[in-house]
């Protein structure tokens, strides 16, 4: 039987604080990343590339509703919503009446919006904004069981994978185990042994992936991001290679040590270029964005060097340094207590200890 959502009433009550403060009458939230937060996981995702989807959330101080089209309302109404809702249904070819129910309750009041409509209805305030990013405990839960699934998705992939794949079958096969536990593959990057080191973005190809391949995970769950990279390699990896590997692994604990509560992204994107310096790398911070935060979206906010964002306990964290050929990347939650949990670590791929903590090592298959 369906009932009502603690998660969804707290986050109500913040929301209408919110209101109350900045004087506002409504909060509408379109995006597939604001409809998963307010609704506790549920998903208004038709179409995987969308940023907006089938059906949106309006708030009021007495009410919440969710607007969506007589296509949708009655799988949304079984499968996806808690009792914290009502359905505003308009008839899928009237657009225009879901504009007019939201006038309608709003008034002349203003309407708080993270797509708003111009000159009708205004941005979200940063508090709320900086809400969505912290995750309260039942968010953690959800999150630690998204994480597993996407880990072990990927440590299936790639140990039955062959180097006579093409990048294209193992980023299926990538999205084949992704979706039969029930994730969006939102993003999987493939490099084979030929474009391995000449790009940082490797969408899949045609090609063989060889003798060695990167695979790159952005699985969404439940609204959350699993960000996660791993490496194959058909033999022993080279000297030269598991240097790199070795030294992306070390600039990365410099990232990870500074990932407590206070500390700014700024800070950490500073701590990652002194680190590529260090290791003989200075440009290697220009070839290709550091990560930042995550949650409801594969990253809340990229790390730059004027990202004066603080981090505080319940935001999660995936930092993805590079060098030619070398990645690492895993999706962490700071705790309350400050420390770091690894949401996406396997105990079933291989690990070595670093700075503390067991961070990937190439699945050699010999």
């Amino acid at each position: 039987m369906k009932e009502r959502n603690p998660e969804v009433a707290h986050k109500l009550e913040f929301i209408r604080g919110v209101l109350a403060e900045v004087g506002a009458t409504a909060v509408r939230l379109k995006g597939t990343d604001w409809f998963a937060w307010a609704t506790a996981g549920a998903s208004n995702t038709v179409l995987l590339t969308a940023e907006t989807g089938i059906a949106e959330v309006l708030i009021t101080a007495q009410e919440a509703w969710i607007l969506t089209d007589e296509i949708e309302a009655q799988r949304l109404e079984d499968e996806e919503l808690s009792l914290d809702f009502k359905l505003q249904v308009n008839p899928w070819a009237d657009s225009a009446a879901r504009e007019s129910f939201v006038r309608e309750v709003a008034g002349a009041g203003m309407v708080l919006c993270d797509r708003p409509i111009p000159h009708q209805e205004k941005r979200l305030p940063p508090a709320l904004q900086a809400r969505k990013r912290v995750m309260m405990p039942s968010e953690l839960e959800r999150y630690r069981q998204v994480g597993r699934q996407a880990s072990e998705a990927m440590t299936e992939v790639l140990s039955h994978a062959q180097p006579t794949w093409t990048e294209y079958q193992l980023a299926g096969a990538g999205a084949e185990a992704l979706w039969a536990r029930g994730l969006h593959p939102a993003l999987t990057l493939v490099a084979g042994e030929r474009r391995l080191p000449l790009y940082r973005h490797a969408t899949a190809t045609g090609e063989a992936i060889g003798v060695k391949a990167m695979l790159v995970f952005c699985a969404r769950g439940q609204g959350l991001y699993a960000n996660l990279t791993r490496f194959v390699s058909f033999g022993t990896v080279p000297a030269q290679e598991a240097q790199l590997h070795r030294q992306v692994r070390e600039i990365e604990a410099q990232a990870l040590n500074l990932c407590k509560p206070g500390t700014t992204l700024d800070a950490v994107y500073q701590t990652l270029a002194q680190a590529y310096a260090q290791h003989g790398f200075p440009q290697a911070i220009r070839e290709h964005h550091q990560g930042g935060t995550t949650g409801y979206l594969a990253r809340e906010i990229v790390a730059n060097p004027t990202t004066p964002d603080p981090l505080v306990a319940g935001t999660a964290v995936a930092w993805n340094p590079s060098l030619a050929g070398a990645k690492v990347e895993d999706t962490f939650a700071i705790l309350q207590d400050g420390t770091l949990e690894n949401l996406t670590f396997d105990p079933n791929w291989p690990s070595v200890e670093v700075a503390g903590r067991l961070r990937p090592i190439p699945l050699e298959i010999v």
